[in-house]
């Protein structure tokens, strides 16, 4: 995935993504070590997946997708939580011309 995927990436998220011969998407969240706590990785990744739902509908289908979240420091413009991420994920998902 990482070798034959296409890349692109926001403060703090990078998506990894390669078409598949599935009739739906795959979905991984995972992160750098560098990321804090296991709760914080928890957290961070119970968010992304509430939010990959809430805009799977709009998604075109039959990729893999991995998204690799690493930390940052207080990133500008951000907001936090749930409507921070989703706007990262449809940002990301613009960008590849999957959304």
């Amino acid at each position: 995935m990482f070798k034959k995927g296409r890349v692109v990436g926001c403060p703090g998220v990078r998506l990894f993504f390669l078409k598949n011969a599935l009739p739906y998407n795959r979905l991984v969240i995972t992160f750098t070590r560098k990321f804090g706590n296991a709760v914080q990785r928890n957290r961070a990744r119970r968010l992304g997946r509430e939010a990959y739902r809430s805009i799977r509908e709009k998604l075109k289908t039959g990729y893999d997708l991995v998204i690799v979240v690493y930390p940052r420091n207080d990133p500008e413009g951000i907001k936090p939580g749930l409507a921070g991420t989703r706007e990262q994920l449809k940002t990301l998902f613009t960008r590849t011309g999957i959304l």
